[in-house]
């Protein structure tokens, strides 16, 4: 693992949110987009080195709406960059950890992204990034 690619926070409202981290960071979103297949629409900020997505669900059953509904708003993952997923997810699920993504997924922010079950890491969801192309 490379380095903490970015911190996802669950938010209510992306509209309302992205004006508060923008305030907050002095600096807008960088980016929005919708990855269907989760059920989230995110948002990017940017500040340094440092790297925030904020995560709305688009549906009712999506992870973001059900993490929401269980623990309200607030940090939903870590983020890791890593060289090669594939590789990341063969070395980690020999070191017993329960990897949810045996073949990585398209993320948002062209990435391919897997992540490893909270259950094995103190209770953290964890994702692993690794840049497409």
């Amino acid at each position: 693992m490379k380095k903490i690619e970015h911190i996802g926070i669950a938010v209510k409202s992306l509209e309302k949110s992205n004006d508060l981290y923008e305030k907050l960071l002095g600096t807008p979103s960088y980016k929005e987009e919708e990855v269907v297949s989760e059920g989230v629409k995110t948002s990017f900020f940017k500040t340094g080195p440092n790297k925030i997505e904020l995560l709305e669900a688009t549906k009712e059953d999506s992870p973001i709406a059900k993490f929401i509904a269980k623990k309200g708003e607030g940090i939903h993952h870590i983020a890791f960059e890593v060289e090669d997923i594939v590789a990341e997810i063969a070395r980690l699920k020999a070191e017993g950890f329960i990897v949810l993504n045996d073949v990585p997924k398209k993320g948002a922010d062209n990435k391919l992204v897997a992540f490893v079950h909270p259950k094995t890491t103190n209770g953290v969801l964890l994702e692993l990034c690794q840049e497409i192309g």
